[in-house]
């Protein structure tokens, strides 16, 4: 007798999320689902945890709230190219900022209070696939199931174990927690940083709570993908460049508190599922322009969940239509249109998409309705396509007006 119907190996919001959807479309077979987590619960996730209100909204569809110690945030700022863009939403939050360590433990709780088995400190060492179940090695012993799913992050067990490539969007962070700085905005704003052109990538200086104290993560995202220039040998690298910023900011921190991780961006041309396998959240890829994760790790499971749900009531375990699923999904498209974006935003056309986004108060909007999930405004859409053929026809203008100025000193 198999020991599951389902294994999802990793606790974080993807696999969370994927059993409790999976749990909401079958019930029937809730207790069927372990989730394997390496880790003992609370345990520290390096992560900036930002969250939009979309996410939210999508566990609430299924009765699901993840009540944690949260910043509620209600707009966003971002500086390139000397200058500065601040929006704001009217009503209701964007989004939220919390920490992992609260986060993921109660969203775990969540999962459990449904019926759904999951299993802390325990290690998958590997995965066997059959013609009949998959077998799950791991530091309890083996574990039968009908399929498996991986949600393990960057360093997935399951994705190594199918042999899958490392993928085209990788990238680089390093985050620490500060007080305040005098130079900071408001505690409900997101700001991003593109100032520094070396850098593929930006700075983000989000508001958070440690330990119920009012502090401010900060860090450095630097994208690795083709079409994306590399950071020169003689630009500083992202823990050396941070220091500086925290410095300049007024917050010095010594190098020892920094906070390092990796993550993987998704490319849709790229496999992501095999027979009684699929990947969900990091472990598959996520938003590889910004690296926005925790709020599309849960519409990875908003997917993947009754995804699992109608196959197994079907029987096809092959999972051959999950990327055509997870493509017609509102993920999907995202995640379609972030992985071109990057190449546009850290390429050649690096300096009209800052002064686009410095200038687009249409584009702000749109960007903070789709963050919180709500309708975007078709208008601010149109307007926002007007900033961008305006944003283009001045780099335009700029770069004409440098090629022929008149040059100082005698005629030759």
């Amino acid at each position: 007798m198999l020991d599951a119907e389902i294994v999802i190996v990793g606790g974080g919001p993807a696999g969370i999320s994927t059993a409790l959807f999976f749990a909401h479309a079958a019930p029937q077979l809730a207790e069927r689902i372990v989730v394997l987590e390496r880790a003992t619960y609370p345990r520290e996730k390096i992560c900036a945890g930002a969250i939009g209100a979309r996410a939210d909204r999508l566990l609430a569809s299924i009765g699901v709230r993840v009540d944690v110690p949260s910043v509620p945030i209600h707009g966003l700022s971002v500086d390139a190219a000397g200058r500065r863009l601040a929006a704001r939403a009217e009503g209701r939050p964007i989004g939220r900022v919390v920490r992992r360590f609260e986060f993921d433990h109660a969203f775990a709780r969540e999962a459990q209070a449904r019926g759904v088995r999951v299993r802390e400190g325990v290690k998958v060492t590997g995965l066997v696939i059959g013609e009949h179940d998959a077998r799950i090695e791991t530091s309890i012993g083996e574990i039968r199931a009908r399929a498996v799913v991986g949600a393990d992050g960057v360093g997935s067990v399951v994705r190594r174990a199918l042999g899958l490539p490392r993928g085209a969007f990788m990238a680089q962070a390093v985050e620490v927690d500060t007080h305040a700085a005098r130079g900071d905005g408001p505690r409900d704003v997101l700001h991003f940083d593109m100032a520094a052109r070396g850098l593929p990538g930006y700075a983000w200086d989000f508001p958070t709570l440690v330990h119920g104290t009012p502090m401010v993560c900060r860090g450095i995202y630097e994208l690795r993908a083709e079409g994306v220039p590399e950071r020169a040998a003689t630009e500083p690298a992202p823990g050396e460049r941070l220091l500086a910023r925290a410095d300049e900011q007024g917050v010095p921190v010594p190098a020892s508190s920094l906070r390092r991780f990796a993550e993987r961006g998704l490319a849709l041309h790229e496999p992501f599922a095999r027979p009684r396998v699929l990947l969900v959240g990091e472990a598959a890829g996520i938003d590889p322009a910004l690296g926005e994760g925790i709020a599309q790790a849960i519409q990875y499971g908003a997917v993947a969940g009754p995804f699992l749900a109608h196959a197994l009531e079907a029987g096809d375990l092959s999972f051959a239509s999950f990327p055509a699923a997870l493509r017609a999904s509102r993920l999907g498209l995202d995640l379609r249109l972030r992985a071109r974006a990057a190449r546009f935003v850290y390429g050649g056309t690096r300096p009209v998409i800052e002064r686009w986004i410095t200038r687009s108060h249409a584009l702000a909007r749109a960007g903070m309705e789709y963050f919180a999930g709500e309708r975007v405004d078709r208008r601010a859409l149109g307007r926002s396509a007007l900033d961008l053929g305006g944003a283009l026809f001045g780099w335009a203008l700029d770069q004409a007006r440098f090629t022929w100025a008149p040059r100082s000193g005698p005629s030759p």
